[in-house]
């Protein structure tokens, strides 16, 4: 007998206040200002201290320690939001909070009372080094190194992709203590100065380009015990507990909204042949499949989120959630760029970031390809299960 589905998914009154302020605060403070931080490279360091004097930075670190306290589904509203205007925001926050949710599940109380108060309010900002140029879809392949010598651990190895980096206070930097046999049960992960890091590469990118995500090296850096994160060799299993990673999906939904608001805005205004391109049919259906693709890839990852938040599996909810919302951004900001022409393919306009930024969201959290394996082991899983 199938299991009746659990999770509802309509948002709360609080939540739609919740929903709507965000909503605001994002028409007024960072859209206006999205294109000249994309197009500068700008980090957006206003927008984020804002946030942090709102607690925003805090929202799903506990009240006891200065934050929100509240849930992934709050943290995917919150993200959706922030995308619809500048994903380089929803990456920051993002990223931020994961280490914050790492040192809350994880860390000694010491820990919790000296770095999340100040991560609350983002005096203190978190940074993730996990990703190496040899351990991508499979981190278990890192190659980064920490030896216990009397009450210190002595790093060695490099991180990419360390978002937050140049603004970041520390690393949550994650190596082997233990001999590959152990795996998974022989990763650590400890909380790094920034400045202990030597910065090998800041790579162009395709987008994302308002906070950068480079490469850094470790050589003979030396912390003490008490930097260590969570049980000695257990850090990569633990980490696979936490459910942040509906983030990404959350970023893929606001993307692919904001393309949709935007075509149906211009599609509006703009006239051929003596009438709105919005009234010939075939532009219609079209936005019609646009709105869609939003809804669907919504569903998804409101679902993971709320399934996270129940205590439940995500395994499968989460994959759905990535896949959809990921085509979902990509396919909705073509279209934005097919329906706005010329002016779609120039930076005058947001739709082209659109683009540029979605392409990351199939890689960032793990590669598609992975989410599909890891699909298709759950339904597997779950219809064979069924059929005995």
């Amino acid at each position: 007998m199938r299991e009746r589905e659990s999770i509802m998914l309509d948002l709360t009154e609080d939540q739609l206040a919740f929903r709507d302020d965000v909503r605001t605060f994002v028409a007024e403070e960072i859209r206006p200002n999205a294109i000249e931080l994309d197009q500068t490279e700008t980090y957006p360091a206003d927008i984020l201290a804002e946030l942090g004097d709102r607690r925003l930075t805090g929202l799903t670190i506990p009240e006891a320690y200065g934050g929100m306290g509240e849930g992934h589904l709050e943290l995917v509203v919150l993200i959706e939001e922030f995308s619809t205007a500048l994903m380089s925001v929803s990456s920051s926050l993002a990223l931020h909070l994961g280490v914050a949710g790492v040192i809350e599940q994880f860390g000694t109380d010491d820990q919790r009372e000296t770095y999340l108060p100040e991560m609350a309010t983002f005096d203190t900002v978190g940074a993730l080094g996990l990703s190496e140029a040899g351990a991508g879809a499979n981190k278990l392949e890192m190659e980064t190194t920490a030896t216990r010598e009397g009450n210190e651990w002595v790093l060695e190895g490099h991180k990419q992709w360390v978002t937050n980096y140049f603004d970041a206070d520390y690393v949550l930097t994650y190596a082997k203590t233990g001999p590959d046999e152990d795996a998974p049960h022989n990763i650590s992960a400890f909380l790094v100065p920034t400045e202990a890091f030597d910065v090998e590469e800041v790579w162009g990118t395709l987008g994302a380009w308002s906070v950068k995500s480079p490469r850094v090296r470790l050589e003979d850096v030396r912390v003490d015990d008490d930097a260590r994160v969570g049980a000695v060799g257990e850090a990569y299993v633990q980490r696979g507990t936490l459910h942040n990673g509906v983030n990404v999906p959350a970023r893929g939904v606001g993307i692919a909204r904001a393309a949709l608001e935007d075509t149906v805005a211009y599609l509006q205004e703009r006239e051929q042949y003596q009438q709105p391109v919005g009234d010939f049919q075939g532009v219609r259906w079209a936005v019609g499949e646009m709105a869609e693709r939003v809804e669907t890839a919504r569903f998804h990852t409101y679902r993971a989120a709320a399934k996270a938040d129940a205590g439940e599996d995500v395994t499968k909810a989460f994959a759905m959630a990535k896949l959809n919302a990921s085509d979902a951004a990509i396919e909705n900001a073509n279209d934005a760029i097919r329906f706005l022409g010329g002016r779609g393919y120039t930076t005058d306009h947001h739709v082209e970031r659109y683009l540029r930024d979605a392409q990351l969201l199939t890689i960032a959290g793990g590669p598609n390809d992975v989410h599909r394996n890891t699909l298709a082991d759950a339904v597997f899983d779950e219809y064979s299960n069924q059929a005995k």
